[in-house]
């Protein structure tokens, strides 16, 4: 017969796990073609995941696809609704702030193109839960790869991570990649009134300060698959930001 005590252990912690929530947040602007299949295959996976969608006013109805959907998913499929194109960092930094005063354990950043692949959110979950406090779907390390990418734009993002990396001295291989889980302590620590940028400086920001914090983080590698409907967001003033935010970084108090 099991000791009452030990079986109380177990019980408490099976009970711990229960209650540990998963949080994806997806930006979106004009992602009507993609924004039903996600959230099907989000709430398709094995484990539960919670999704929270912040649109910024999509104008081909991004947002009324997302809320006749809650009425399939009224427990695990939220939306925030801001008033006109705010930037990918900003909406982040809404979904974090939404996300830990919901009291969730782990958030992720993932698009909503299918560049990411959902079945991957498994992956980096279970790198968290196995001792990393971010876990970043990486291109650039082992087993990591890019599809239906040109030779020229590959090269422009592998030489931009190393850039990074020699400015900021912070050994992750895939300094710009956007899909990601954090451990929910790691956003608590961050000063996000600190995080300015919108685009890839975000993301490298994002890394830095975890990195800085003394947080560990792990790559785990993933195929990066271009979108396939849909318009990209990237514009020249998004590299810019990149290229010179990287200097400023080290100098902000994150």
């Amino acid at each position: 017969m099991a000791n009452p005590s030990t079986l109380l252990f177990y019980l408490n912690y099976l009970s711990k796990l229960e209650k540990m929530k998963s949080l994806v947040i997806i930006p979106t602007y004009n992602e009507k073609e993609n924004i039903e299949k996600m959230i099907h295959k989000v709430f398709s996976l094995p484990e539960k995941f919670h999704l929270l969608v912040v649109d910024d006013g999509s104008p081909d109805g991004t947002g009324a696809i997302v809320k006749e959907l809650q009425k399939q998913y009224p427990d695990q499929l939220h939306i925030q609704e801001r008033a006109g194109k705010q930037g990918l960092g900003t909406a982040y930094l809404h979904g974090f702030r939404w996300g830990l005063a919901k009291g969730y354990d782990y958030l992720f950043e993932m698009d909503a193109d299918f560049s990411h692949n959902p079945d991957d959110l498994v992956r980096l979950l279970d790198a968290c839960k196995n001792g990393a406090q971010l876990a970043i779907g990486s291109r650039y390390v082992k087993g990591g790869k890019v599809a239906n990418w040109d030779r020229k734009r590959l090269l422009l993002s592998f030489f931009a991570s190393f850039y990074v990396r020699m400015i900021l001295w912070i050994g992750i291989r895939d300094t710009t990649a956007g899909f990601k889980c954090y451990h929910r302590s790691v956003l608590e620590k961050i000063n996000f009134d600190a995080v300015t940028f919108k685009g890839y400086a975000f993301q490298i920001c994002m890394k830095y300060a975890a990195v800085k914090h003394g947080f560990k983080v792990v790559e785990v590698p993933i195929t990066f698959i271009d979108r396939e409907f849909g318009t990209s967001k990237m514009s020249g003033s998004i590299f810019k930001e990149a290229f010179w935010g990287v200097w400023k970084m080290r100098w902000l108090k994150l």
